[in-house]
């Protein structure tokens, strides 16, 4: 009996032991793993950071440019350069690498949606770098939260349409242009309907400050070297010899109504643009002495003059004429502010406020400016206006066109002409070497204007992948007579000087643009 009870307990013990074994063996339930979910509040591309209520999309691109005929992005041969000359040494193409990163989170909350956008770019662009080299943009950072932007974002006086322009690049002269955004704090209120307005405060430096000529300086001459151009968009104020722009005194305040509607939309937008001069220089010295008279300094400036701006943009969707067409029109008047009609963005990176193309034997120019100053005097505030038009029609999902034309216009009144025109006494113009020139036999004025047409074709193959061919034709338009006595660096410059005329400016542009 005994011996079997312990043969009994026995085997117990081996199964509870073999079974204790086996649960020890068993996979442990494992905690959740909390992988990464759609969010399909704010459209495609947008996912739930994990652990958080915040839903995050991550983009960019990689564009491919080459300018045939032209500067960077596509911008004609119009300034102050060996390509505005016609020079033997100018580039007859430049291309441009460029790698494009967006971030956009959301988050809702109590008051509205939470937004957070970036846009960082990487640029190698041929002869501004060495042969690895590039440089980083930042051209959008701002926060939205309750109706407010705080940040680098477009302009509120820019039409909503502003970053879908069917043009290949920002060489094109279209209003304000500042498709690269610009700082502000702006405030938005809804009224039902599609209808919105927007009130903002702006940072004018240095995208809407054109150029306040003092008389008292050196002004820089149609064409030049070094010392007379820009030291790269955005880093100053356009620093041109003869400018005198002074720092910020008062933010640009710009306000926009808009209409949104599935037929399009409707935009007017209007801004106020503070011009601060800078300190008066002394009367310049007769021709060829080269200096300023002895014992005249200049003391004081100039009060703060105040420009404006307005403008009105519509656009039309869905056309008659085929699915996706669309046309896109905006006219802007700026007293005092040129840049928000003419010359905005990166159109003047090269020249500074200048505008110059010459052949062998004629030469047009033009100078966008705020306003100039002489001594002792108050700005003398330009006027300038523009209208622009678009137009696009696909036909079919994967080919489509555009046709786009624009004038831009600027003039400076009998006292702002006078001033220009001493300017271009012999002796007062700067630029390389002994290229001083001066106007001979001058009628006419300083009015300028720049009529562009172009025209773009697309192809997209695949999804997010585009093939695009551009031409651009510019007329530069003077009102000047006579003839232009300074060297045009990069030519054999005619006896007797440039005749003053009109100039045609043909250039077009390549692009290959991936998306993702």
């Amino acid at each position: 009996m005994k011996t079997i009870k312990g043969l009994i307990l026995g085997s117990a013990a081996t199964i509870l032991a073999v079974g204790g074994a086996q649960a020890a063996d068993l996979p442990v339930k494992a905690k959740a793993v909390e992988y990464v979910k759609v969010c399909s509040l704010y459209g495609a591309g947008f996912y739930y950071i994990p652990g958080t209520d915040t839903c995050v999309k991550i983009g960019g691109a990689i564009r491919i440019d080459t300018t045939i005929n032209g500067n960077a992005y596509d911008t004609p041969f119009w300034q102050g350069s060996a390509g505005g000359a016609g020079a033997w040494n100018k580039d007859n193409f430049v291309s441009r690498s460029r790698i494009n990163l967006t971030t956009d989170t959301r988050t809702a909350t109590e008051y509205g949606v939470v937004r957070t956008y970036a846009n960082l770019q990487f640029d190698f662009s041929q002869n501004r770098e060495n042969i690895a080299g590039g440089f980083a943009e930042v051209d959008y950072a701002f926060i939205q939260f309750a109706g407010f932007t705080f940040g680098k974002a477009v302009s509120q006086f820019d039409p909503q349409w502003a970053l879908s322009k069917p043009y290949v690049s920002s060489g094109f002269m279209a209003g304000s242009n500042n498709t690269t955004g610009i700082p502000q704090i702006s405030y938005t209120a809804s009224f039902g309907n599609g209808v919105s307005g927007t009130i903002s405060l702006e940072n004018a430096t240095p995208y809407r400050n054109a150029g306040l000529y003092n008389a008292g300086l050196q002004l820089a001459a149609p064409f030049g070297g070094t010392g007379t151009t820009t030291s790269g968009y955005g880093t100053t104020a356009n620093t041109f010899l003869g400018n005198s722009y002074g720092g910020n005194h008062i933010p640009d305040v710009v306000a926009n109504l808009r209409l949104d509607q599935a037929w399009g939309s409707l935009h007017f937008g209007a801004a106020m643009h503070t011009i601060t001069p800078g300190f008066y220089a002394g009367a310049y010295s007769a021709a060829g002495t080269g200096g300023f008279a002895a014992g005249n300094s200049g003391t004081g400036h100039p009060d703060d003059s105040y420009g404006f701006a307005v403008n009105g943009a519509v656009e039309f969707k869905n056309l008659p004429t085929g699915a996706g067409d669309s046309l896109k029109l905006e006219a802007t008047y700026a007293k005092g502010a040129a840049k928000y009609a003419m010359a905005g963005g990166t159109t003047d990176s090269t020249g500074g406020g200048r505008f110059a193309k010459a052949d062998a034997n004629s030469i047009a120019f033009g100078y966008v400016l705020d306003g100039v100053y002489g001594l002792n005097g108050q700005i003398q505030q330009s006027e300038a206006w523009s209208v622009v038009g678009f137009y696009e029609h696909y036909w079919n999902p994967a080919w489509r066109t555009s046709l786009f034309g624009s004038y831009s216009h600027i003039s400076y009144g009998d006292g702002g002409n006078a001033i220009l025109a001493a300017a271009f006494d012999a002796g007062r113009l700067a630029g390389t070497g002994s290229n001083n020139g001066s106007l001979n036999g001058s009628t006419g004025n300083f009015d300028f204007g720049i009529a562009q047409i172009g025209t773009r074709t697309a192809w997209t193959p695949v999804k997010n992948l585009t093939f695009s061919a551009e031409f651009t034709y510019t007329r530069l338009e003077q009102q000047l007579g006579g003839t232009f006595s300074g060297s045009v660096s990069g030519r054999a410059n005619p006896q007797g000087g440039y005749a003053l005329q009109d100039q045609s400016i043909y250039n077009g542009s390549f692009q290959v643009l991936r998306s993702f």
